[in-house]
């Protein structure tokens, strides 16, 4: 991650058996949208549906990402702006990418409506299979010289 740059969340959706080109070209047209970079990816998460998602996966070890995969129950219970019945059809959940962008967030629409970058990034690949992209953006962290979740000291400890 660049620094200084935004920290950014993807949230990823796939057709079984997209291949990781297909995924990749998403993302970069995604953050292209979100006026980012591949550098500005600070968390990856996905359905559990697809955690062995070789096209995906491939992707993940190329950008040493690590991906939260998250069961549909979990995604379904989070409000998201474009749900789908068709992908509820396929997955027991209405969304995936958008769902799992806010969840590796930490936030939702109704505390930060504008946590979602980009909402949902659709694309069709020469090879027939979709491939979904959302972003969300990240909290600051709290203190800018540690990683996320980590607390500051005011003092250092004794030793």
């Amino acid at each position: 991650m660049r620094e200084g740059g935004p920290r950014l969340a993807l949230g990823l959706g796939c057709d079984r058996g997209t291949p990781e080109a297909t995924i990749a070209r998403a993302v970069d047209e995604a953050l292209a949208q979100a006026g980012a970079r591949l550098e500005d990816v600070a968390a990856v998460a996905s359905i559990s549906l697809k955690a062995d998602e070789p096209g995906l996966l491939a992707l993940a070890r190329r950008h040493r990402w690590r991906i939260a995969f998250h069961p549909p129950a979990v995604l379904a219970r989070v409000v998201v702006p474009n749900p789908s019945e068709t992908v509820r059809r396929y997955t027991g959940t209405p969304s995936v990418s958008e769902a799992a962008t806010l969840l590796a967030a930490g936030t939702d629409l109704a505390t930060d409506p504008g946590a979602l970058l980009v909402e949902k990034h659709k694309l069709r690949g020469a090879d027939g299979r979709n491939a979904t992209v959302s972003i969300a953006r990240l909290p600051p962290p709290i203190h800018p010289h540690l990683p996320p979740g980590q607390a500051f000291l005011s003092e250092p400890p004794s030793c």
